[in-house]
């Protein structure tokens, strides 16, 4: 039986891509004891995205609701990084329910940006893998200088999130069948 603890957690890496100057790929999983199609239909909600990211980047959705998901679906945010406010456009490239999905920027501060969200089934729940294949102008001094920190603080924040998130959600559940 697959444990669920929020010391399981695995915290982002990012390696650079061989070959390939300037461009990384960060990656990070999460076990969470629901089954994939309730972890899918969370992700789902675009608006989610403004619970899982931290509020120091004061993120919002611009796209008005209901956002109809599927390939080709575009999704305008904004954020402010250090202050600076950034326009950001995605384009769902994938749309896999409930095993996949891949967003990727259309306009934003990377060279590139490509998300990959997978959902796998597990003894008792999900494990959902984030890997994230970016570019970033400027190439390596920058990104160790600007972007690496900023990123693993994002995405550390993400995964602590989704927990707090899914173990309040099970917590409620429990009380309201007492």
């Amino acid at each position: 039986m697959t444990e669920f603890a929020k010391s399981h957690i695995e915290l982002p890496t990012i390696q650079p891509q061989p070959g390939k100057p300037g461009e990384f790929t960060l990656s990070c999983e999460l076990r969470v004891p629901y089954s994939r199609e309730e972890v899918f239909d969370f992700f789902a909600d675009a608006y989610e995205l403004e619970r899982i990211t931290p509020p120091w980047l004061h993120f919002h959705v611009l796209t008005p609701r209901p956002i109809e998901m599927s390939a080709g679906a575009l999704i305008d945010y904004k954020l402010r990084l250090h202050g600076i406010p950034i326009r950001w456009k995605t384009e769902i490239a994938a749309w896999e329910p409930p095993f996949r999905f891949v967003d990727r920027q259309l306009k934003g501060t990377y060279k590139y940006w490509h998300h990959e969200h997978r959902f796998e089934e597990i003894d008792g729940g999900t494990l959902v893998k984030d890997r994230v294949d970016y570019g970033v102008p400027g190439g390596r001094l920058i990104h160790k200088l600007f972007v690496e920190g900023d990123l693993i603080k994002i995405f550390s924040f993400r995964q602590h999130a989704m927990w707090d998130i899914f173990e309040k959600e099970k917590q409620s559940i429990m009380q309201a069948s007492s």
